[in-house]
């Protein structure tokens, strides 16, 4: 079976898809991955097939302040519409040109891509392709019994709560979506195909994929009345890792009853006074060893800054290394590191609300394996106090620790390829 992998150029896109391609390939299927340059030295060291964008804009975490220069002054609602638009509706057009282009040379049946891939509707429809989304946060498809995405709400409990959810659910559908409704409906327009301003832009990957697969486990969403067939969670779906490769930098871990590992992700890491600098002001002194990754950003400037004998900065750290030893997670809401985290055993702290992680952490809240501050920009006494709560919380690792149980029963690679494979075979006896 030829299968092609697509995804757009930001590692939490791209990443929890490596390791699907790399076993794919490895039960024998020909492979191909569909992205940005900026990934092109990975895929050669997984040797899988590259191929690059040909038309569509390169959007990345280091370009896209400069390719979008009026992002930086957006935030919430307003964020996620310029988004909405700009990154995940205007390249459509070009990704498909792209894809069709790649069809003619390499004749994929199944399309496996990250769910902001919105251009495999165009594939499904023109091309004749089977669409296997994989949903790389929690599960988007919206459910009148779940909060509407992007506004980091937590579940209803009253009637209040749910006539918000209603109002935010059609400011969402109706104003905060429809810049990248209408220019969507332009694109698919020029191919013959409809659209309607009506559909709920987050259900798209539900409506055209033959199969989806979901990271993580059910219990890490809020309770649904609905259960879409198509969906099969896999557990934590993590990035492929180069056997030989750098695992990051090595960190000093002697010496220190308890740590934190501090991270803003690898995206929203132009300004660490966001959530890095109170955390470690919060815990200098503390008596806790502090590692901090600063992302794709220079650890160097970060280190001079704040570090000191019981901080340790750097740019890339093993994660696997230092989760094992930590007592606690303090992050932005990135669904990858919450997985690793959560893997684990280690409860967390969350601070964050762009690009859906409100919504991942309005989750782990529901589900008591974090203290969520519901803010960009916590103080650091209010991440002190999150700390010692989260630190004497027994029943809060408990609960982790069933979460990590849940996880570790599932082979989330295997479990992909018998999707994919589910969806091949499928093909095979079409009439």
């Amino acid at each position: 079976m030829k299968i092609l992998f697509a995804s757009l150029t930001q590692d939490g896109h791209f990443n929890p898809l490596t390791g699907i391609a790399a076993a794919a390939q490895d039960a024998g299927h020909e492979v191909a991955f569909y992205t940005g340059s900026l990934y092109a030295g990975k895929l050669g060291r997984m040797g899988v097939r590259h191929e690059p964008y040909r038309r569509a804009v390169e959007i990345t975490a280091e370009n896209i302040n400069e390719v979008f220069p009026e992002r930086v002054k957006l935030s919430g609602p307003r964020q996620i519409a310029f988004d909405g638009r700009a990154i995940f509706a205007d390249n459509v057009g070009r990704f498909f040109e792209d894809l069709r282009e790649i069809h003619g040379e390499f004749p994929f049946t199944v399309l496996v891509h990250d769910t902001g891939f919105f251009a495999a509707e165009l594939a499904v429809r023109l091309l004749g392709v089977h669409s296997v989304p994989v949903n790389v946060i929690g599960n988007i498809e919206s459910d009148p019994d779940v909060p509407p995405m992007f506004f980091g709400f937590g579940q209803a409990r009253n009637r209040l709560d749910r006539a918000k959810h209603a109002a935010a659910r059609y400011v969402s559908n109706q104003v905060v979506f429809r810049p990248a409704k209408v220019r969507y409906r332009e694109i698919l327009a020029q191919h013959g195909v409809p659209f309607s301003l009506r559909t709920v832009m987050t259900d798209l990957p539900y409506r055209y994929a033959t199969a989806v697969i979901q990271t993580g486990t059910q219990s890490l969403d809020f309770p649904r009345s609905r259960v879409n067939p198509k969906v099969r969670h896999v557990g934590a779906l993590l990035p492929w890792r180069d056997p030989g490769g750098d695992r990051g930098a090595d960190v000093p871990l002697g010496g220190y009853r308890r740590r934190a590992l501090i991270s803003q992700g690898t995206i929203d890491t132009a300004d660490f006074a966001k959530l890095v600098y109170p955390a470690v002001e919060a815990l200098r002194g503390s008596g806790m060893q502090l590692v901090v990754s600063t992302g794709r950003q220079p650890a160097a400037p970060v280190r001079e800054r704040i570090g000191g004998p019981d901080v340790v900065v750097e740019e890339f750290v093993d994660f696997d290394a230092v989760l094992p030893v930590s007592d606690v997670y303090i992050t932005n809401g990135g669904q990858g590191g919450v997985l690793m985290a959560i893997a684990h055993g280690v409860p967390m702290v969350v601070a964050g609300l762009n690009e859906g992680k409100g919504d991942v952490n309005a989750r782990l809240a529901f589900r008591g394996l974090a203290e969520d501050l519901r803010t960009e920009r916590p103080r650091a006494e209010a991440i002190r106090a999150a700390v010692d709560r989260v630190l004497a919380d027994d029943a809060m690792r408990a609960r982790v620790a069933a979460v990590r149980a849940e996880l570790a029963a599932h082979d989330p690679l295997a479990e992909s390829i018998e999707v994919i494979e589910s969806v091949g075979s499928r093909l095979q006896h079409r009439p």
